[in-house]
């Protein structure tokens, strides 16, 4: 049975690095976190030299008087397995253990994550540090939870070091046995790169044209990334499980090339993420209206999507950087505050902020924590005492619930794999989520990220009134079948342009009319297609009849021409310009008692909207309240109560009317009538009296 975060209380808590300061300044950190409402502390991820100075020689003592000190201040710990780091002594002795890029330059000693996953001695040495760390913590009183190395796959998601090759080729035999079949999953048979060896089998090398590897063993070089990374992970989780029995285990991050959902279900209780909010903004999405930090939203639903309840490893609390890079803003008052509720709106249990006391040395002296070098009082510590103190008054309600959703947006790993190489699906499937999640989002509908593998069942889409699966080029007949039932039995499900055309190696159909296996279920087939690209521009869109007026429209990034095939299906636009002007590009076709939705371009906003419209949904919140485009509402409820958490991203105040009185848990006041929510601001109402 998993383990909980915490079956009492939201917890709040910091990322402490005891070695990096001095022990006189260790209590009064203590006392101040305590002071402040935090009952955690994280620490150990990157200590691997202080544990094990020399190989063989094990050193417990100074994080054994900082978990002692914690202890006795109340603090419960966090301890990291420190194998992102590897010493300097390790890969000097064993250079074998180090990353090597694709053109074979070895990643040296310097900075963190230079080391590959493959190695034997690496494991061995990983298992030997991990083991001593949890016979000796496995019993001490404030040691509540484990995290797994340090976010895997950070900093490099890919592997090409000799091991990595003899791994891969392992891989590959395990999974196709023969030759013959890995040369036909592969599609060798073109340009002759039919293999007639087992040792002529690599990873991905370098080649004439470096970026267009075999697409299908490209493919496969992903999922054996995937596959490494969680075997690596299983050997320090075995042995954790095996030595500390009654402590949880995590990792935090999502970082490309692992199959997050495989990795939790295996080997965790839950998943952890680490959340800068202020990435959106230095890295917006390229459409209209960009999401800014409210795009993290997007991100803790594909948290949600791993573990219902999960933790923040890291929170941002202050400006970030590098030395180098990432320069993330300094949060504006009540920013801190705002993305600390985004979070646990969206599931998180426990948030511990990054980090408590800005690094005066190394690569991250501008990745500023809650305290600045000066070591007093600042405005970013008042707020976190602001939260802490907010908490202890209703935290003890809010932990545990889970979040409503009556939407869903799908994915899948080998999709998202594919596409990082196709071009032809890839890019459209980024700009279509975010468009999506942007007509929920300024509508106030609560949105889901569901994860489609070869274990989803009926019943976990059948909790869901729409799903959309923008562009899913990879569609397994099983998969195909699924959506079929679930729309027959009343559900609706909308695809983009580029369903279905690929099978699980990656190969096009052949003599299958597109979409594919879903071709059926929507009722056209794609007669014609163009990439928009260049001097081609896209076309323009025409509602056929009822639509909202929403301006111009354009059918973006790739055009399906739909030709319909059944006498239930609806041309709800039309192109309305270019050499196919007049002939359908969104369709709706009734299957069963439910709808499949077919639009053949990457999806705005405004095209999604209408979707939501025509379907149906609304707010859950619209018998209550009137909210602004810059308030997110997010609920999580048991079967004893329900909270709705109004998030104000603006820099300006939110006028809001609420057409019922209602409590906020936060200020205790009851709300009623026009209510003006401060820049940043955030309101949790009690939705136990209401009928919503």
């Amino acid at each position: 049975m998993k383990k909980q975060i915490s079956d009492k209380q939201i917890t709040l808590g910091v990322c402490y690095y005891p070695e990096h300061w001095p022990e006189e300044l260790w209590d009064d950190d203590y006392r101040r976190m305590k002071e402040m409402g935090f009952s955690i502390v994280r620490m150990g991820e990157f200590a691997w030299s202080i544990f094990e100075p020399e190989e063989g020689r094990f050193s417990f003592e100074l994080f054994d008087r900082a978990v002692d000190a914690a202890h006795r201040h109340g603090l419960q710990v966090i301890l990291g397995t420190p194998t992102a780091t590897p010493p300097a002594w390790l890969t000097h002795r064993y250079p074998e253990v180090l990353n090597v890029s694709k053109h074979g330059v070895v990643y040296r000693h310097g900075l963190r994550r230079h080391n590959n996953y493959s190695s034997p001695v690496y494991r061995e040495l990983c298992a030997r540090i991990t083991r001593r760390m949890a016979e000796h913590y496995h019993a001490h009183p404030a040691v509540v939870g484990w995290q797994i190395d340090n976010e895997l796959n950070c900093e490099s998601n890919v592997f090409y070091s000799d091991a990595d090759h003899t791994a891969f080729r392992e891989w590959a035999q395990r999974k196709y046995g023969t030759l013959e079949r890995l040369n036909h999953a592969w599609g060798t048979v073109f340009w002759s790169q039919t293999y007639t060896d087992w040792e002529q089998v690599y990873l991905p090398r370098p080649n004439p044209a470096d970026d267009t590897p075999n697409p299908h063993q490209a493919l496969d070089e992903k999922r054996f990334i995937s596959d490494i990374t969680i075997s690596f992970a299983k050997v320090q989780a075995d042995i954790l499980r095996e030595a500390a029995p009654r402590q949880w285990i995590t990792t935090n991050g999502l970082f490309g090339h692992i199959d997050n959902h495989r990795m939790t279900e295996q080997l965790l209780d839950f998943i952890s993420y680490d959340s800068y909010p202020t990435f959106g903004t230095i890295y917006p999405d390229g459409g209209t209206r960009p999401l800014l930090d409210r795009k993290w939203s997007l991100n803790l639903s594909n948290v949600r999507s791993i573990s219902r309840n999960f933790c923040i490893m890291e929170q941002q609390s202050g400006a970030g950087g590098w030395v180098n890079r990432m320069e993330l803003a300094m949060p504006r008052p009540g920013q801190m505050r705002l993305w600390t509720y985004q979070s646990i709106a969206h599931g998180a249990d426990s948030v511990v902020y990054f980090r408590w006391r800005t690094a005066t040395v190394g690569t991250e002296i501008y990745w500023h924590g809650l305290n600045d070098y000066s070591n007093r009082p600042n405005r970013r510590t008042r707020e976190a005492a602001r939260i802490g103190e907010e908490l202890a008054r209703i935290g003890s309600s809010l932990v545990g619930k889970k979040n409503r959703a009556e939407a869903a947006i799908l994915q899948s790993y080998d999709n998202a794999w594919d596409g990082e190489l196709d071009i032809w699906h890839g890019p459209l499937t980024g700009r279509s989520v975010i468009e999506w999640f942007k007509a929920f989002q300024y509508r106030h509908i609560p949105v889901d990220m569901l994860n489609l593998s070869g274990y989803t069942t009926l019943a976990e889409l059948q909790r869901y009134k729409l799903l959309v699966y923008p562009h899913p080029a990879v569609l397994t007949d099983e998969h195909a079948e699924l959506l079929k039932r679930y729309t027959h039995a009343g559900g609706t499900v909308v695809f983009g342009c580029r369903t279905g055309y690929k099978d699980s190696n990656g190969h096009c159909r052949l003599g299958q009319p597109l979409p594919g296996p879903v071709a059926d279920l929507v009722g056209i087939t794609v007669e014609d297609f163009t990439k928009i690209s260049g001097i081609i521009p896209a076309p323009s869109l025409r509602w056929t009849e009822g639509g909202t007026d929403l301006g111009d429209i354009h059918a973006e990034l790739f055009n399906d021409i739909l030709t319909v095939q059944s006498s239930s299906v609806e041309v709800v636009a039309a192109y309305a310009s270019d050499y196919y002007e007049g002939e359908p590009a969104l369709t709706r076709n009734a299957y069963g008692e439910g709808a499949a939705w077919y639009f053949g371009a990457a999806f705005s906003e405004p095209v999604a909207a209408e979707i939501i419209r025509r379907s149906g949904l609304q707010s859950p919140l619209a018998p209550l309240c009137e909210l602004p485009e810059q308030v997110e509402l997010a609920i999580r409820e048991d079967e004893r109560q329900a909270a709705a958490f109004l998030l104000n991203y603006g820099s300006s105040a939110a006028e809001l009317r609420f057409k019922s009185p209602v409590k906020d848990w936060l200020s205790g006041a009851v709300l009623e009538g026009d209510y003006s929510l401060e820049p940043y601001g955030v309101i949790v109402l009690d939705l136990d009296s209401l009928d919503l």
